[in-house]
């Protein structure tokens, strides 16, 4: 009898060759499955970048703003202009002095000016006066926002108040005077003009009053102030604390007086 045999070698190896192959083909699911992750990961990537340049162009704006100003500020001509004025109280002789060809009793002061006249804003500072009942200031007058600041230098406070026009020249006419100024053509002799201010109440977000007057203003106490309209005798009616601001932006000296409780 022949016993017949069948080698199992064959046969192992049909099977890992079938196991093989089904191995290499992957199934349907896994494929899709595998697209749409891929296709959320390139679209997620695709928002990330947009945000990012966004970011950065918005970055790039305020920035060259900021610089832009600070440039203006910088560049701006300066002007150094003193005007000789008579109080109100003084009687001024006819005969002049020898030494400086002006009649006595005047008093002088001086400042440094700048006008920006695109942006319609004056930039004054006043140093320290010759006399000792005025205090030294840095001053804005923003005509586009209406506004004037006051700095006063001695105290390191801010006073905002809407702009007086009657007072303060426009940019254009102020630097006409400027130039005349400068060129000889126009030599002031002036006279002095009150005003009276109140504190009324503290400004905290000095941020919303502009540019000149936020850099003027910034990381100081900042205080809005209201127009008196009488001036003579309100101290002996009301126990005030004053300062006062020597300063001109016309053709004639403006003593602002600021007066707190």
């Amino acid at each position: 009898m022949v016993k017949v045999t069948f080698n199992s070698s064959f046969g192992q190896k049909d099977l890992k060759k079938t196991c093989t192959d089904e191995a290499l083909i992957p199934e349907d699911t896994d494929v899709e499955d595998g697209l749409r992750v891929r296709h959320q990961q390139s679209k997620a990537w695709c928002w990330c970048m947009c945000l990012g340049l966004a970011l950065m162009l918005s970055g790039v704006v305020v920035g060259g703003a900021y610089l832009y100003r600070s440039y203006l500020l910088q560049e701006g001509q300066v002007y150094f202009c003193g005007v000789d004025y008579r109080e109100e109280d003084y009687m001024i002789p006819e005969v002049e002095t020898e030494e400086y060809g002006v009649p006595s009793l005047l008093r002088h002061i001086q400042e440094s000016i700048r006008v920006l006249e695109e942006e319609e804003v004056e930039l004054i500072n006043v140093p320290v006066p010759e006399f000792s009942d005025s205090d030294p200031a840095d001053i804005v007058h923003d005509f586009n926002r209406r506004l004037t600041a006051y700095l006063d230098l001695s105290l390191k406070k801010c006073y905002v108040i809407p702009l007086n026009t009657s007072i303060v020249m426009p940019p254009k006419d102020f630097l006409e005077l400027l130039v005349n100024i400068k060129a000889g053509i126009y030599l002031p002799q002036s006279y002095l003009v009150h005003e009276q201010m109140i504190v009324t109440e503290r400004l905290e977000n000095v941020e919303e009053l502009g540019f000149f007057i936020y850099s003027l203003c910034r990381d100081r106490e900042t205080y809005k102030l209201e127009r008196r309209e009488t001036v003579f005798g309100i101290q002996k009616r009301e126990a005030l604390n004053c300062h006062k601001i020597r300063h001109f932006e016309n053709k004639f000296v403006v003593e602002t007086t600021i007066c707190e409780h």
